[in-house]
């Protein structure tokens, strides 16, 4: 596969924006605060990312042991980014690095183009890649701790590492092991999968070695991929296995919808979203009364809110309740479950945080020049204006 040419290569940094909001206590902190946290303090919050973790006394022995643990993540740049993405993905970032990890993001350009996405174009799917980086800058991401490595640059600097590597897991496991995978890139192993799409499995089991990542730090979606990494340590006899913290999947924000929908605009908030579009999509969410289980705009509240801004502000009349912070998801629940919070109230309150939220993203793509010409490259090229459904969401 050919490799993106100097032209075509995008930069290592992005443009930085201009200001950055604070998405976490994480972001107000000094480089060395990590020093100083116990252990239990750095367990507590790096465990707080994952809805699952394999396996915990291996995490609480990795930051006991080990200065400045790698955690990864990977994206396919493939449209556009929505709040899930966007918000938790800094929220989890942020926790980590503040807890002394260093964290990767592998840029999979490469393996956007074996999924087909953008038409397989490479120019036109690293483009997008930058763009997605401007994003988390803009939203308050905290870049000390965070290297940005792109497939294309990477693979190619160290192939003779990569490749045996890929083609070892390759050889270790059959073809029906590597297609129960197909879910990391949204597919499943009922699918027609392209020769290119078989090989994607094993090499995204590679990134885990070749990255030299302690954490996998992905969502639950992609779980079975690094299962397989943890299985391939024991093929090889390698004690020191990579943790798997698995963050949890937001359903889209229409009735039924167990994840968002690519096809379905009103079923994400997408992070340039003005103002406007965000009122309609949460005016119109399945919100149903009393019920919290697989209410979007309760999850929207408890995994993108409360730990961005480390409360949730609903402001009422005084014979409607009155105004009320929440601190805690355990809160917010009980309120709801008990009628005490309306989902009138809780509509009015979300629409606003998630505006606050994504204000600084707008102003950044309107008033930087390099990024609102980066956003215009995006737009006019055509893309998928549709949910980035990402190699890692």
């Amino acid at each position: 596969m050919a490799s993106a040419s100097e032209e075509t290569k995008p930069p290592v940094e992005a443009v930085m924006p201009e200001t950055a909001p604070s998405s976490s206590e994480a972001d107000d902190v000094p480089d060395d605060h990590f020093s100083k946290m116990t252990l239990d303090e750095k367990y507590a919050l790096v465990r707080s990312i994952g809805e699952e973790c394999i396996q915990e006394e291996e995490l609480r022995n990795l930051l006991d042991k080990k200065k400045d643990p790698v955690a990864y993540d990977g994206f396919e740049p493939s449209g556009r980014m929505h709040i899930a993405q966007g918000v938790m993905k800094v929220i989890n970032v942020n926790k980590l690095t503040k807890a002394g990890c260093i964290f990767k993001f592998w840029v999979a350009d490469w393996f956007a183009q074996l999924n087909n996405k953008m038409g397989g174009d490479l120019k036109k799917i690293q483009t997008v890649g930058r763009y997605m980086i401007e994003i988390w800058k803009a939203v308050g991401m905290n870049m000390d701790r965070v290297q940005i490595l792109w497939t294309s640059e990477e693979i190619n600097a160290r192939p003779d590492e990569y490749w045996p590597l890929v083609m070892d897991i390759a050889r270790r496991n059959n073809l029906s092991r590597i297609k129960r995978c197909s879910q990391i890139m949204g597919r499943n192993d009922e699918d027609e999968l392209t020769a290119a799409q078989i090989f994607y499995p094993c090499m995204q089991c590679a990134d885990i070695f070749f990255l030299k990542a302690d954490i996998c730090q992905l969502g639950m979606d992609q779980r079975k991929v690094n299962v397989l990494a943890r299985e391939y340590c024991n093929d090889i006899k390698r004690k020191m296995k990579p943790i798997i913290l698995s963050h949890h999947m937001l359903p889209g924000l229409l009735k039924g919808q167990e994840k968002m929908s690519k096809s379905m605009a009103d079923s994400a908030i997408f992070m340039e979203d003005e103002e406007s579009e965000v009122k309609s999509k949460i005016n119109k969410a399945w919100c149903p009364g009393l019920i919290t289980d697989g209410n979007p705009l309760i999850e929207y509240t408890i995994y993108i809110v409360l730990p961005y801004f480390n409360e949730f502000v609903v402001e009422r009349k005084e014979e409607h309740g009155g105004a009320k912070t929440y601190k805690t998801a355990e809160e917010l629940k009980e309120d709801y479950t008990s009628g005490a919070l309306h989902p009138g109230d809780l509509k009015v309150a979300l629409i606003k945080a998630i505006n606050r939220i994504l204000e600084p993203v707008r102003e950044h793509f309107k008033n930087n020049a390099e990024a609102k010409e980066l956003l215009k490259k995006v737009k006019l090229q055509g893309f998928e204006i549709k949910v980035s459904k990402a190699r890692f969401s």
